[in-house]
């Protein structure tokens, strides 16, 4: 026998409290103008019938849904983890639910969720992604509510962004390793087509040999996709060269993780015979061994910075700037040595 569930409605916790239900709604909205008294009448009533607030009705009443949609690359990548718990603590903080969608690094599927969030009428958007392309850009101007790009910007700093100085921290990385004498550094870069994690850390690289007075050797500069396999690839590559180089800076600690192992795996140590230097500080990176010496981003920083960018922007609220640049840290660990 099937067992028939009834809905409780605000009128049914009107009758139970024995007070209005405009008395109720303002209870349930958090309204100060209830007395105490009244107010504990009313959630004892809600308690005892269990009555649920619709939030789709009361959304459409104050035209806020307190909801915000968060856009992310790769909810298999723990880098983001700690963005979104990030986002999440400063969400409810300020009260606001989190509608987390994955887009796998794809344009289409990006531009796809970023719609599909504005329908379901979010009062704002966060963005975490790697390249924000035009098509990007004209579904966050047509958008009625507030976006905050987070972990990345746009290149003409439209919008409203938190992130580091990518190229900077790859600079920082490069000239640390040139510090303890290495002078053939390899790189595993991210696809140059991501204007922050590619091209801007390819560039940091590329400035900190210039300034060392070091030429760029395009053998030692590998693409990769971020993953561990990548890195491994990349340094079979670079273990292959009749010069190898003494050093490898990876654009992300995934990567770089890949080319410990890869070294490892050939006989090799890190770091006696080959560094490793990259950026990110994921948790991995101080339980490999060794422990990879990497330039930290603040990624519970990123995340919550931006949601309290985008709180202020739902709120109209008088802002200073609103391209936000967090400082980054070399964390000197296990990885590098003096060559």
């Amino acid at each position: 026998m099937e067992r028939m569930t009834v809905t409780v409605t605000i009128y049914d916790v009107a009758r139970e409290a024995g007070v209005s239900m405009a008395t109720v709604s303002r209870v349930v909205n958090n309204n100060p103008n209830v007395k105490p008294q009244t107010r504990k009448k009313v959630f004892e009533a809600i308690e005892r019938l269990g009555y649920r607030p619709n939030a789709v009705a009361r959304g459409l009443a104050s035209k806020k849904t307190t909801t915000v949609g968060v856009v992310i690359p790769d909810i298999s990548n723990s880098i983001f983890a700690e963005v979104a718990r990030g986002i999440e603590d400063i969400a409810n903080m300020y009260h606001y639910n989190i509608i987390l969608s994955n887009a796998d690094k794809k344009k289409e599927k990006e531009i796809r969720v970023i719609n599909t969030l504005l329908e379901k009428q979010v009062d704002g958007l966060l963005f975490m992604g790697g390249v924000v392309s035009e098509d990007h850009i004209n579904a966050f101007r047509t958008s009625s509510v507030p976006v905050v790009l987070c972990g990345t910007a746009d290149d003409q700093n439209i919008m409203p962004s938190v992130d580091i100085d990518h190229e900077r921290a790859a600079f920082d990385a490069v000239q640390l390793l040139i510090q303890n004498g290495h002078r053939s550094i390899g790189m595993i870069s991210g696809p140059l087509q991501d204007p922050a994690n590619g091209f801007s850390r390819y560039q940091g690289y590329k400035k900190a040999l210039e300034e060392a007075g070091i030429e760029l050797d395009e053998d030692y500069i590998r693409l990769g996709n971020y993953r561990y396999e990548s890195g491994i690839d990349a340094t079979d590559y670079f273990l292959k060269l009749p010069n190898r180089p003494t050093a490898i800076f990876s654009a992300t600690d995934e990567m770089a993780i890949g080319a410990i192992h890869k070294i490892q795996d050939e006989g090799l140590r890190v770091p006696e015979d080959m560094s490793v230097m990259s950026i990110d500080n994921i948790r991995m990176a101080s339980m490999v061994r060794p422990q990879l010496t990497t330039v930290a981003q603040p990624m519970y920083d990123i995340g919550a910075v931006s949601m309290r960018l985008l709180t202020k922007l739902m709120n109209k609220e008088a802002m200073e700037m609103t391209q936000v640049v967090l400082p980054h840290e070399i964390i000197k660990r296990s990885s590098v040595a003096p060559r």
